[in-house]
């Protein structure tokens, strides 16, 4: 028989509060809208359902409007609130700053917008208390999420999710999704670790967890998109795909005292591999790929030119597609699992990136040379038309490319050194 959970009867304002279990922290940057309305909600919300001390910590990031007076005005009114200042802007600051000085075992933030409701926090903090999981993360990816958001947002997470997986092989879903907690033994070992004080913060956080063989607990979540988010897409992108290029070279380079942290799986850097696969089939499950390649080029494409002009707009397009082109043929066409040979795939991907973006962007020349002024709608024809003539290229590139190391790893694996 299920029990209900009552509230923790109110402290006396006289005696000592007890020390928190669950500290959660809200980064904000001029916030002075949001900000009250999701403090209060937040709190009554752990009053009424948390069964252990918590405590809520405004983590303020030089923020210039009204922001740290109703911060301050909160902390004052509600039991079990703080607020603390940072002079520089950087949720991965915030988060870093907070956690690095809190005694609560459990540490946990949210986005100050609440677009993950809020019934999903106990089940994500409920694996760390009981000691079953080390870090835990909101999901809109997976099974039993509901999410609520436009086609724009959508695109770019599933892309930044999925690069992950094609570029350092992650297993999360979602890296992105600002709801998200982690054990505090856990956060003393990792955040030394981490160098991003922005928004590449949580991946680089998650990215470092998992390859050390920590145990991440992902929880499906109701979320909904804040139409009034600050994020400037196009510098955080950047931001991002440097973060990723950083990252993957420490892990690259054994720069990470991985083993100090946890245990790896011990498969973790070794590549399963498939029987290969005859020609006609592979030029089959390649077409697959690059359907579903040559449509998110597009789709990217559109949303990219407006602000980046045709050709750099097509070049972007391209290399977010050409990571993800490469990992999918890696492991759909090719059979390739695993880490092994990735870095050399990759490279593969990329020279064949330089031939793609050679012929679509001739072709894109073209086109404005002969039609000045030239549309979208009538771009996008074109586009096809030069993926299509860049794919056969692509597909021996690949093959020559990744081919190879398989009959490579296979020798070596049989040899004595």
């Amino acid at each position: 028989m299920r029990t209900a959970r009552r509230p923790a009867p109110p402290l006396d304002p006289g005696l000592p509060r007890p020390e928190p279990v669950l500290e959660v922290v809200v980064p904000v940057h001029n916030e002075e809208h949001d900000l009250e309305p999701c403090v209060r909600r937040l709190h009554a919300h752990l009053a009424e359902t948390f069964p252990y001390p918590f405590r809520i910590t405004v983590a303020d990031n030089a923020s210039t409007d009204r922001t740290p007076w109703i911060a301050a005005r909160l902390a004052g009114e509600l039991p079990e609130t703080r607020w603390v200042r940072l002079e520089e802007k950087g949720r991965g600051r915030a988060l870093h700053t907070v956690w690095s000085r809190s005694p609560a075992p459990v540490l946990a933030y949210l986005d100050v917008d609440l677009s993950t409701d809020l019934a999903a926090l106990l089940p994500l903090v409920a694996p760390l208390i009981s000691g079953h999981s080390d870090l835990a993360i909101g999901t809109r990816l997976a099974r039993g999420s509901r999410v609520v958001r436009g086609p724009k947002r959508e695109i770019i997470s599933r892309c930044y999710n999925g690069l992950l997986r094609g570029t350092l092989s992650v297993g999360f879903t979602d890296a992105q999704c600002g709801f998200k907690a982690v054990r505090r033994e856990v956060a003393v070992r990792l955040l030394p670790l981490v160098k991003d004080r922005e928004w590449f913060f949580d991946t680089e956080l998650l990215v470092i967890a998992e390859r050390a063989g920590l145990r991440i607990h992902e929880v499906p979540v109701d979320w909904v998109d804040d139409p009034d988010s600050r994020v400037d897409l196009l510098p955080t992108a950047l931001a991002d795909l440097r973060g990723m290029a950083r990252l993957g070279r420490a892990l690259a380079r054994g720069r990470l005292p991985l083993t100090a942290l946890g245990s790896a799986g011990t498969a973790a850097g070794s590549a399963a591999v498939t029987p290969p696969a005859g020609r006609l089939a592979q030029l089959l499950r390649f077409a697959a790929v690059g359907a579903a390649g040559t449509l998110l080029h597009l789709g990217l494409y559109v949303l990219l030119r407006p602000a980046a002009g045709a050709q750099a707009g097509n070049a972007l397009a391209l290399l977010l597609c050409t990571v993800l082109n490469t990992a999918a043929n890696r492991r759909f066409t090719f059979g390739v699992r695993g880490r092994a040979g990735l870095p050399a795939h990759h490279l593969g991907g990329l020279v064949a990136l330089l031939a793609g973006l050679a012929v679509t962007g001739a072709a894109l020349a073209v086109l404005h040379h002969t039609v000045p002024g030239a549309d979208p709608g009538a771009e996008l024809p074109v586009l096809v038309a030069a993926n299509l003539a860049a794919a056969l290229l692509r597909f021996h590139l690949l093959r020559a490319w990744v081919l190879p190391g398989r009959r490579s790893r296979r020798t070596t694996g049989t040899s004595a050194s």
